[in-house]
């Protein structure tokens, strides 16, 4: 249109009305990376061609929940794409759906590859598509880029995350990032892997775990173990070891007592080293019986001056501030009060624990959601770790308003997985073969798709 011959005043009014048109029109496109290849400046290259181009950066609250933690924070990769010639605005996406922003800035054209015509961004794409569609707006689609040394550069990005510096700061990063962080147990390499690449898909959004509880009780069920603190900390450690192998979310290690303060502080130092982000002791003496039993067995809370002497010393033996020292209250579970449970939480936060456990056996979260509003009266920033295994009707949307900020699914996978084995077992001695099991099995192939090559 711009390259019609112009014989005329008339002929360059038009073509100058054509090129006001063309240089008016704006153009949105949206990244979640934070390393940039050639793929990635050609689309640019090519949406910059139709107009001003506005690029939103997705936040990292919505990388995190989307695909995984960040590299580089959302400030950083929004001066990363203002250096880049031809983009004309940088502006924040809050969420993976594009709707608040093509409402507020109503770009002329959206630019994205063609890789989200099937799949869980579909239904992403058809809201773009129907937001568009209400004030004249138009969709272009790119061929998207499946060059194999991007695929590696991604495969280098995951190694980095997976690094012990990298990977002991994020759960802190993330208390930052996000108003609620959720782990799930891991007690092997494989559940690790469960944990670290399960991904639900819903409406355009996705829901992931952030992070990964070793737990005592699973690691010492998969052993075929008590759970009194039997599992030495050697042989916990080489399951850390397992999980950290093969997958790249922070760890949450479940450290029971402690033990005796000075060993503590070896462990702490051994835990940090290996990249682990936080260790939850509890605030009991004696053989370990699970908290669970309550009063039922006899238990032995610790004085709260002799367990605020073992989290200083935790403190003080720690190199970075990263790895984080979390005290487990267990008055509500021994039945010693709310007032208890209270004044241990304050002494022991002004003991140096970053962080507060409370545990409750109770169905009802009433006792739970009291402790939250009573702590949170005098301390709002402490974050607070809830396990709700007994408590399982509240929602995470109600914990995290109430004032919590980690949520712990303790031992689902164990619970669930040894039940189908033993149920697969029985199947066979009862029908003297397999065929009738198999229906309860996973397809070989599909487990070892789990399992990454390298």
């Amino acid at each position: 249109m711009l390259c019609s011959e112009i014989d005329t005043a008339e002929d360059l009014e038009t073509v100058l009305n054509r090129l006001k048109e063309v240089l008016n029109k704006t153009v949105y496109m949206c990244f979640s990376t934070d390393i940039l290849h050639g793929g990635h400046i050609s689309i640019i290259k090519k949406a910059a061609r139709l107009g001003k181009l506005i690029v939103g950066v997705l936040s990292d609250k919505a990388v995190v929940s989307y695909r995984r933690y960040p590299l580089v924070p959302e400030s950083e990769r929004m001066k990363l794409f203002e250096s880049i010639s031809g983009v004309s605005r940088v502006v924040i996406q809050e969420n993976l759906s594009y709707r608040e922003n093509l409402l507020r800035y109503k770009p002329d054209f959206v630019v994205h590859g063609d890789d989200w015509v099937s799949g869980f961004q579909k239904p992403v794409r058809d809201e773009v598509v129907e937001v568009l569609a209400s004030y004249g707006g138009k969709l272009v689609e790119f061929p998207y880029s499946k060059d194999s040394m991007y695929l590696k550069i991604q495969e280098q990005s995951r190694e980095t995350l997976g690094m012990p510096d990298m990977r002991r700061k994020r759960l802190k990063r993330l208390l930052e990032i996000k108003p609620l962080v959720t782990a799930i147990e891991a007690h092997s390499g494989i559940t690790g892997l469960i944990a670290e690449n399960t991904t639900v898909y819903e409406n355009g959004k996705a829901y992931q775990f952030d992070a990964m509880w070793v737990s005592s009780l699973c690691d010492s069920t998969a052993k075929g173990k008590p759970d009194i603190e039997l599992v030495d900390m050697t042989s916990r450690l080489r399951t850390v070891d397992d999980i950290m192998e093969v997958t790249t979310k922070p760890i949450i290690l479940d450290g029971d007592t402690g033990g005796l303060a000075e060993h503590f502080v070896y462990n702490v130092r051994t835990l940090e080293r290996l990249g682990v982000s936080a260790v939850i002791i509890e605030d009991k003496t004696g053989l370990k019986k699970n908290s669970l039993f309550g009063t039922e067995v006899e238990q032995c809370q610790d004085d709260i001056d002799s367990f605020c002497a073992k989290i200083r010393a935790g403190r003080a033996a720690r190199k970075t501030s990263d790895f984080m020292i979390i005290a487990r209250i267990e008055s509500l579970i021994l039945e010693k009060g709310m007032d208890d449970a209270l004044s241990r939480a304050f002494a022991y936060v002004s003991a140096g624990a970053d962080g507060i456990m409370i545990h409750s056996r109770k169905k009802d979260p009433s006792e739970i959601f009291e402790f939250l509003k009573k702590f949170r009266e005098t301390d709002k920033t402490t974050p607070v770790v809830l396990v709700p295994t007994s408590y399982n009707s509240v929602t995470e949307d109600e914990l995290q308003k109430a004032g919590a900020n980690i949520v712990i699914y303790a031992n689902q996978l164990t619970r669930s997985g040894f039940p189908a084995m033993k149920n697969t077992a029985e199947s066979i001695l009862r029908n003297h073969r397999s065929l009738e099991a198999d229906s309860m099995c996973m397809p070989i192939k599909d487990i070892i798709s789990l399992i990454p090559e390298e």
